[in-house]
């Protein structure tokens, strides 16, 4: 196989050659964010480009023919799920061939769900209301701010002038995969993602500025093409996704798998019981997702030489905080502070509270998220021109197109479970493999998860397959606990497309990772993470006594 950057691997021509390529502007690239880009916009040339080109020009006959086939197939299955199945399939085959922008393709497929009669417009659409439409929403302006104003960039100068971290892009992703998982565990992963990525993006300027600065790259390189970026950001959704299992409060689909666990056994887990249980396996996971990761997007360089002088010089240029950016950080904290209450009240009055119960219901992490953003337009640069942190240009600026893919994925996840696909899927391939022992409910728990997850979103995932596993497991005569518990710890493991977690949705929404480095990166980590789930669950389920 070709290099997939082969000109980034090249020595820059010296500067005082006439016939030196154009420079690029790294922060405009960079910062500027894209979700998605044609051929040209891309920008590459020999085998790299031919393989892009036939990929997409797959998508457009693909799609439409494996939709139609199955559409006609005589199944035996109500219409409306063989309806939605042809949809969802024709669908998941343009998110992974990209002949036209995926968000388009999400809306593609909810035009199609309602023109077939699935279900009535109102309730396809109903679930792009959801909370966390209003988080990306919400996030996605403040992530603005950050950038306009350079706060991403003076936290990046921050990290990277820590003592032997900015010297190493291996510690630079360690460092910043392990703030992840540490935060994830006690704010969503949504919530996470969403404040770290300018951070990332700031340092992957850097990075970028560095190779290009020392001749490691060509000055005309693309930095959207760079693997370090694609390690870095991947690390950034895939080590909240991880970090999200520690805590019951950790991630949706944790709250809902314990719920409904709970309901089925008549016995309560307890958030330090939960911890216990979680806390090997995710250590377990961050090792093997850092190797994973820096093996299949090894970085074009490990240490970067200079990198103290660099930051420093930068450190210097910025000076002060500006009034902008003081707003910025204020309205930051308040949107982190707010999207903590929650998880503190749970942590002092146990989340079967009725103060979690009222705290979580009126102030959730999309109406935190939105507050937020809010004080940006409220709070003043200068009160005498009437001018703002932030215009509405600015916000205008913000990746709309992620938002649209995300919320399709939703509406999605929402029609599998009520046309009862989901259950159709689960109960015929049990039936079809004979699973009765406690080991083989487990695996096949996690692989329907993860299946699910991938192609809609881990709270769809955990809210379908626990519901199925829990009487499939009593029907075999086997405690339902481990395959429960299983199931949704491996609700979160969807990470080959940017549509299964709202993590992937926001780190693809930077451009700098491509669909296909998600998929080879997402499929070795879900093999392995759910082997290791697999594997581990039973024995620490027996260690820590959870739910009894």
């Amino acid at each position: 196989m070709t290099s997939e950057a082969p000109e980034q691997q090249q020595t820059a021509t010296p500067a005082s050659t006439a016939t030196e390529p154009p420079r690029t502007d790294v922060e405009k690239t960079l910062l500027g964010g894209s979700t998605y880009r044609s051929l040209t916009e891309l920008g590459r040339s020999g085998a790299e480009a031919k393989f892009e080109k036939g990929r997409r020009l797959v998508g457009w006959f693909l799609a439409p023919g494996i939709s139609l086939l199955f559409f006609f197939l005589p199944l035996d299955m109500p219409g409306e799920q063989q309806s939605l199945a042809a949809v969802l399939l024709g669908v998941v085959v343009l998110w992974i061939c990209e002949p036209i922008p995926i968000p388009i393709s999400g809306l593609i497929g909810v035009s199609a769900i309602i023109l077939l009669g699935v279900a009535p417009s109102d309730d396809v659409l109903a679930p792009f209301g959801s909370t966390t439409i209003f988080t990306f929403i919400g996030a996605f302006i403040l992530a603005q701010a950050m950038l306009k104003h350079g706060v991403a960039q003076r936290i990046a100068f921050f990290v990277l002038g820590l003592p032997g971290v900015g010297r190493s892009t291996f510690r630079t992703i360690i460092a910043f995969g392990a703030i992840t998982c540490l935060l994830s565990a006690f704010v969503s992963n949504t919530a996470t993602v969403a404040m770290l990525m300018p951070t990332a993006l700031g340092i992957l300027t850097v990075i970028a500025k560095l190779m290009q600065d020392q001749g490691v790259v060509r000055p005309d390189f693309d930095p959207m093409t760079l693997r370090v970026g694609a390690a870095l950001m991947l690390m950034l959704a895939y080590g909240a996704s991880v970090g999200g299992l520690l805590t019951p409060v950790g991630s949706p689909p944790n709250l809902i798998g314990r719920g409904l666990i709970e309901e089925a056994t008549g016995e309560r887990i307890s958030f330090g019981a939960w911890m216990l249980t979680a806390l090997p396996i995710c250590l377990l996971m961050f090792v093997i997702l850092f190797v994973v990761l820096l093996l299949i997007n090894k970085p074009e360089v490990r240490r970067i030489e200079g990198v103290e002088e660099y930051i420093r010089e930068k450190r210097s240029e910025q000076g002060p905080m500006s009034r902008a950016e003081k707003n910025t950080v204020i309205a930051f904290a308040v949107t982190v502070s707010l999207w903590l209450v929650p998880a503190v009240v749970g942590l002092v009055a146990g989340t079967s509270s009725d103060a979690y119960a009222l705290v979580d219901d009126r102030l959730n992490e999309g109406v935190a998220a939105v507050i937020g953003a809010a004080l940006l337009f409220i709070l003043p640069i200068d009160w005498s021109k009437q001018e703002a942190t932030m215009t509405w240009k600015d916000a205008g600026k913000i990746d709309w197109g992620t938002i649209l893919l995300f919320g399709t994925g939703i509406i999605f996840g929402a029609m599998l479970s009520a046309t009862g696909l989901a259950e159709t899927i689960g109960n015929g391939t049990a039936d079809t493999f004979g699973i009765t022992s406690s080991f083989a409910i487990t695996a096949f728990a996690v692989l329907l998860a993860i299946v699910i997850s991938e192609t809609t979103s881990n709270t769809a995932s955990a809210a379908v397959v626990v519901p199925i596993i829990i009487p499939l497991a009593a029907a075999a005569g086997v405690d339902p606990l481990v395959p429960a518990l299983a199931a949704t710890f491996a609700a979160s493991l969807g990470f080959m497309l940017p549509v299964s977690t709202p993590q992937n949705a926001i780190v693809y929404g930077t451009g700098c990772v491509p669909m296909t480095r998600m998929i080879r990166s997402g499929i070795a980590f879900d093999v392995i993470g759910g082997v290791l789930i697999i594997l581990t669950m039973p024995t620490m389920v027996a260690l820590t006594n959870i739910g009894s």
